[in-house]
């Protein structure tokens, strides 16, 4: 993509572009990263804000796996961090992301602590950044196999730990 793509699709002027964008074409591209940084934490609302109770984390877990099926293997947000490479403004829209995405999780656990579901000796920290790291690597498998499996899984065995339920072992076929 360049400047001038972006302005024969927006109609804009490349004096426009660089008023609101004078960095140029990676400022832009941050800016849409922003955008979609907002977006992810967006699409999970109202259920990520509102983890009090088993079946608004079951809300949440179907409004993740909704997200993901509609959007297929094309993550537009990867694709953009892609392109914008290993800027500090790169950083700073990861960073700025996964630290809400983490505190709306572990805000939720703590509640749920507080109501006598989950145990005290659970890590509402630790949790929040197992379920960010899930949520990513189901994307990254998504990305790979077009399959949702593995979000839905990980779903499944953090869901089973936060209620002191455990799983089935799995058996290898070997």
């Amino acid at each position: 993509m360049t400047l001038e793509d972006v302005q024969s699709i927006t109609g804009t002027s490349r004096g426009q572009l660089f008023h609101y964008f004078p960095g140029g074409k990676e400022e832009l591209l941050l800016a849409v990263a922003r955008h979609e940084a907002d977006q992810v934490l967006d699409d999970q609302q109202p259920h990520l804000g509102a983890l009090r109770s088993w079946s608004a984390w079951e809300r949440w877990r179907e409004s993740v796996l909704a997200r993901y099926r509609l959007q297929g293997a094309n993550c537009p947000l990867g694709t953009l961090m892609d392109a914008v490479g290993n800027t500090p403004g790169a950083a700073e829209v990861s960073q700025s992301l996964l630290a809400r995405w983490q505190g709306f999780i572990a805000a939720g656990v703590r509640e749920m602590q507080a109501a006598g579901e989950i145990t005290n000796d659970v890590d509402a920290e630790r949790t929040a950044i197992a379920f960010i790291t899930g949520i990513q690597g189901g994307v990254q498998m998504l990305r790979v196999t077009g399959s949702i499996d593995h979000l839905e899984a990980m779903f499944d065995v953090l869901l089973a730990h936060l209620r002191g339920t455990n799983l089935a072992p799995v058996t290898s076929p070997l």
